[in-house]
């Protein structure tokens, strides 16, 4: 039982990442995705009335842990009073990331910004009364920072949305067209809307689980938006009509199978702002998460809970700060870089230069002494260390002169030129990267 409950679970897995963009040829997207692969950092933030109270966004009423109504009562306690926009962009631009991603709608169906398919916003129903997405895309411009839009398809209190709490529904799709199709006319008129008020960047869909491509009516979704924006880029939450794949919280052992992807995670373990989540993540364990998603080429999102009133929780504000101080010591070998070499050559995470001449090794901890590079058939010119370009010494081991295949690389890292999170080495090669990846001997 337990070896198939395992095979199970892998081959859903392997069928969630292929129906990520399964309906779309990759060779067509690749030229308006380099942004996104060079991009490697982007700030998530999940703002919703469930940081009144503290509790799970959305999921809380649909789970039968709060009643909608009591959940709904939030939205009187959303006041956004201290919300600063430029503070954030400021904050996000000194993370180091190239994006960011916000909440225009979760699944209760509160929209963040003033839509006119109903009267369920922040701007009409709450004491904020002010739409929080134009300012926030704003400042995000001004500081040459791409725009991402988080948008649930699923909408739990929109009436003629089929579904509501876990275990029971309104109706049936399938034998309620009328009823189910108004409520398509009225997403995809908040996807039109989104699209002409703010034009993302970047589309974060999210739900697309509750009802199939044919039912969403997904590849419309894509033409609506490709249509304003033929340079916007769909997460893989689409129903097989995205761009890129997005797993989300944990991290994946091997590289998804995709030229783009994406690991989305908190800071702490919830979404949104919850006072009682206290287990924060270290500024070590997230950029230790980062260099293992860009040494497989892909990209972290990094998601934040701000409160009601607009601030951010300081612990969330010294992870990104500590994480844009890292980047700036080290951005090299992790921005508009590449995937770095198959695990086994070297004991973590690594990254190329595009042009594939430079090896960055990263290195974790306070490690000193000899470190080990395998099968690199290649002569190396330089070693330097980033931050503070210390110039570090290496030997040969086991070259046989009559033999093709490489000996050992051992660099000698002294202490005192360690980063304070993880130490990167900048090795420069004679010619593009060769690895020898035989069994030894002739």
């Amino acid at each position: 039982m337990t070896k198939r409950l395992i095979l199970l679970f892998c081959f859903y897995c392997t069928a969630y990442y292929c129906n990520a963009q399964n309906k779309i040829d990759p060779k067509t997207i690749a030229g308006k995705m380099q942004w996104f692969q060079d991009a490697k950092l982007g700030i998530f933030i999940h703002a919703g009335i469930y940081s009144v109270n503290g509790i799970d966004e959305s999921l809380s009423f649909h789970n039968k842990k709060i009643s909608y109504a009591d959940y709904m009562k939030q939205i009187s306690g959303f006041t956004l009073k201290k919300y600063d926009p430029a503070f954030w962009a400021d904050l996000i631009k000194e993370s180091g990331a190239r994006y960011a991603v916000i909440t225009t709608k979760h699944h209760d169906g509160v929209a963040m910004y003033d839509t006119k398919m109903d009267n369920l916003s922040i701007v009409k129903a709450s004491p904020a009364k002010s739409d929080m997405i134009k300012p926030f895309f704003e400042e995000l411009r001004k500081r040459d920072i791409k725009c991402g839009a988080y948008f649930s398809l699923i909408d739990w209190s929109y009436p003629d949305y089929p579904g509501f709490l876990k275990d029971s529904s309104r109706y049936d799709a399938q034998n309620d067209y009328t009823r189910w199709n108004k409520f398509r006319t009225f997403f995809q008129g908040q996807i039109k809307e989104i699209g002409d008020k703010f034009n993302p960047d970047l589309w974060w869909f999210d739900g697309d689980w509750e009802h199939s491509a044919e039912e969403w009516e997904a590849e419309k979704v894509r033409h609506i938006i490709l249509s304003k924006n033929p340079s916007a880029i769909i997460n893989g939450r689409l129903q097989g009509y995205g761009d890129y794949t997005t797993p989300e919280q944990n991290f994946p052992v091997t590289r998804p199978p995709y030229n783009w992807w994406e690991l989305c995670m908190t800071v702490n373990d919830n979404w949104g702002y919850q006072q009682h989540d206290q287990n924060w993540k270290t500024p070590y364990e997230i950029i230790s998460i980062f260099a293992d998603a860009v040494s497989n080429g892909g990209n972290l999102l990094l998601d934040i809970g701000p409160k009601q009133d607009g601030t951010i929780p300081e612990e969330e504000i010294n992870v990104l700060k500590e994480l844009g101080a890292w980047n700036k010591r080290n951005g090299e070998a992790v921005f508009n870089t590449i995937a770095g070499i198959p695990q086994g050559h070297f004991y973590g995470p690594t990254t190329l230069s595009k042009d594939s001449t430079t090896l960055y090794l990263f290195v974790h901890g306070k490690t000193t002494g000899p470190l080990m590079l395998k099968g690199l058939d290649n002569k190396i010119e330089d070693i330097t260390v980033l931050g503070n370009g210390t110039k570090l010494t290496h030997k040969i081991v086991g070259k046989i002169s009559w033999s093709p295949v490489p000996g050992l690389v051992y660099i000698n890292l002294p202490e005192g030129v360690q980063d304070k999170y993880i130490t990167v080495l900048k090795l420069k090669l004679d010619k593009p990267v060769k690895l020898y990846r035989g069994q030894g001997g002739l």
